[in-house]
């Protein structure tokens, strides 16, 4: 059992959620994919040397003036559409007022009370069952440029030797979308949340809209949770800061459940502040107390005129929408089918495309999911990478699926052709070719290692002759030993039964 940062301890997850209310609300910021910054011309850039993607604007230099970025506006109504909002006719930005050193104006230009998006949802699947979760908004801001504090153990500012500061990020079109207060899920509470950022993230990928890279920031998750007893008003909620995978999402929302029950039973009150999660030990700690609306002292900025997208623009772009990811799994799975484990288990391998592209290149849907769902999601995680990093392409795989079935591989060969892939020795059939990996070819070949097998094991030829069918497998058995594995074993077991038969 876990102990809180208080020295309390934390309720064990089954409890706590037997005698607590959990609510949970997410606040999920995405960098657009923008070629420039939402109110300059300086490129979005991810990886570029320090403070060199910048101008005076991004800086927020006395003098310059913002001008907004359309593409951005663009993104932001896809995005709203695609979570069935409603679009705004008239919306503006605003000043928050807040200091921290990578907020180089002191304020961040964003939208308070009239943003671009509001009251939408999105369905997602957890626990067997289907949650409409509510979009309260989305809203376009600008991102807050890097702080990086060296020394210490921690990575954090307490106990650094100094900080350095990376405006690169500074002013590149950040959306957040915010929802509404999630009840009712219980147990099922950590679970929904990972599903909802993992459609979200889906979502986004399908629009165009931003890479959507968690590893890199541009997809970074606020995790709002509290707890109360049953029947009780929502308890004081925590806000765990910049969670960065799927996996923390669910943990965080996990943990924070358990260290607050654990406060509540020990007579205290939840304090409402922000938390850090740490990855390696799967806890929150204080960041600091959470503030409300009116400390940021938000008022219309000055310097930008308000948006008011047309309507017959709006239509453009609704018509332009792709195929969103739940129509597109409920298409594929149709017309493959298979049954909703598969398909739950492709997309949670992020397996989907690879699948897709697999039986794009004529591959049978049944043998393309067994290869990438058994095969290479074991040399996946052997490696400890992604499905999507392995050094080999869906129409690779089709090819190695192609030659097993017109007999050239057996499925013990075709593992070895993928080994060879892998390791950068060409196509399959290069593969196949350097290695000598094709099956034994002609039946003059195969009938000459089944003579010599029965030759060298008469016992076991002679118990074949009586009716024990079983024993076959031994001369099968020397058939592939004999033949370097290339043989096929069903043919080479029809064979031996003829040979061995009356």
């Amino acid at each position: 059992m876990s102990a809180t940062a208080a020295g309390r301890a934390a309720v064990p997850f089954e409890d706590a959620v037997r005698r607590y209310e959990p609510v949970i609300g997410l606040e999920t910021h995405v960098e657009l994919g923008t070629a420039s910054k939402m109110f300059c011309g300086c490129p979005v850039t991810f990886g570029a040397a320090p403070n060199s993607a910048v101008c005076p604007v991004c800086l927020g230099l006395p003098g310059s003036l913002p001008v907004i970025n359309r593409a951005a506006i663009e993104y932001t109504i896809r995005i709203g559409l695609a979570l069935n909002c409603t679009i705004a006719s008239w919306c503006r930005f605003a000043r928050k007022n807040y200091f921290y050193p990578d907020m180089q104006k002191n304020y961040q230009i964003s939208q308070y009370d009239e943003p671009l998006c509001t009251d939408g949802w999105l369905e997602v699947e957890a626990g067997g069952r289907r949650w409409r979760v509510g979009i309260e908004r989305v809203h376009l801001e600008e991102d807050t440029g890097k702080s990086l504090h060296v020394g210490g153990v921690t990575g954090r500012i307490h106990g650094a030797d100094y900080s350095l500061v990376d405006y690169n990020r500074a002013g590149i079109p950040l959306v957040e979308v915010v929802t509404r207060p999630i009840a009712g899920a219980g147990a099922l509470a950590p679970a929904v949340a990972r599903a909802y950022v993992t459609e979200l993230r889906d979502l986004m990928r399908s629009l165009g809209v931003s890479d959507v890279r968690m590893d890199q920031g541009s997809l970074r998750c606020d995790v709002n949770t509290s707890v109360a007893p049953a029947g009780a008003p929502w308890g004081t909620r925590t806000e765990t800061k910049n969670v960065n995978s799927l996996r923390s999402v669910e943990r965080a929302v996990r943990y924070e459940i358990e260290r607050q029950a654990g406060v509540l039973d020990a007579g205290s009150r939840v304090i409402q502040e922000t938390r850090h999660f740490h990855e390696d030990t799967g806890m929150t700690t204080p960041g600091r107390s959470k503030e409300e609306a009116q400390d940021y002292r938000y008022f219309p900025e000055p310097d930008l005129v308000p948006v008011a997208p047309p309507p017959e623009w709006i239509a453009e772009i609704r018509a332009a929408l792709p195929e969103l990811p739940a129509a597109r799994r409920a298409r594929l799975q149709a017309l493959w089918g298979l049954p909703d484990a598969d398909m739950a288990a492709l997309r949670n391998a992020g397996a989907l495309d690879l699948m897709e592209r697999t039986v794009a290149a004529g591959a049978p849907p049944g043998q393309a999911r067994n290869w990438w769902l058994a095969e290479l999601a074991r040399r996946a995680n052997e490696a400890g990478t992604d499905l999507t990093a392995l050094p080999v392409t869906p129409e690779q795989v089709a090819r190695v699926i192609e030659l097993v079935a017109s007999g050239a591989l057996t499925h013990r060969l075709a593992r070895q052709v993928i080994d060879g892939v892998l390791a950068g020795e060409g196509s399959p059939d290069e593969v196949v070719a350097a290695r000598g990996l094709a099956v034994v070819g002609g039946q003059a070949a195969l009938a000459a290692a089944v003579d010599e097998a029965i030759a060298a094991n008469p016992d076991v030829a002679a118990k074949v002759r009586e009716g024990k069918l079983a024993a076959a497998g031994v001369l099968v058995g020397a058939v592939m030993r004999a033949t370097g594995g290339r043989a096929d074993a069903a043919r080479a077991r029809d064979l031996i039964l003829e040979r061995l038969a009356g």
